[in-house]
């Protein structure tokens, strides 16, 4: 059994992310982290089963609880603070947090690469459709002279561009080899 530990908790993908850590068979959410809704239940607040399990504010209840991973969905701007306390003290990380820059990526890339350091994942999307259709963009861009990624989110999204279109571009960029005639991905950022 993975023991699982959800920051952000209390938001739109964290709800969604607990009811799903509570439902998998080999998945115990153990922990749920945000600023906000701190002592209530889990399961009142997401609908995740999750018996007496109350949000926390604090990054330590992740170790009290004993949890293998956390899975990380709050904003750019905690992303790395999180991030890093997981890292430092043992924790794997899954985050689903976008808008990161690419220079908190290569910090992100830097604090994993010792050798007795835990894994960290940090995917733009989750979606299956959202990651075929980078990976199709990319196949694409290598036979057409040009492109344009157009997105629709609900008026409350905090990151735009989101995190799924700066991979499609940077994905674009790089399957161009350089060739790629309008902004970049971190001239977006």
């Amino acid at each position: 059994m993975i023991r699982v530990g959800v920051i952000g908790a209390a938001g739109r993908m964290g709800r969604v992310v607990c009811r799903a850590v509570a439902s998998a068979e080999e998945l115990e959410l153990v922990a749920a982290i945000d600023r906000s809704h701190v002592r209530e239940r889990v399961d009142e607040l997401t609908g995740a089963p999750s018996g007496e399990l109350t949000v926390e504010a604090r990054l330590e209840a992740l170790a009290d609880a004993g949890a293998d991973v956390a899975i990380e969905f709050t904003h750019p701007e905690t992303v790395i603070r999180n991030l890093t306390w997981c890292i430092d003290h043992g924790v794997h990380a899954v985050v689903g947090t976008t808008g990161i820059a690419p220079d908190d990526l290569e910090t992100i890339r830097t604090a994993v690469a010792r050798d007795d350091r835990p894994n960290a994942v940090v995917a733009s999307n989750f979606a299956l459709g959202a990651v075929l259709m980078m990976r199709f963009a990319a196949e694409a861009a290598r036979h057409f002279a040009a492109a344009e990624v157009i997105e629709l989110h609900h008026d409350d999204k905090v990151d735009a561009p989101s995190g799924t279109s700066l991979s499609t571009v940077r994905a674009i960029h790089a399957a161009r080899r350089g060739a790629w005639r309008g902004p970049t991905a971190e001239s977006l950022d």
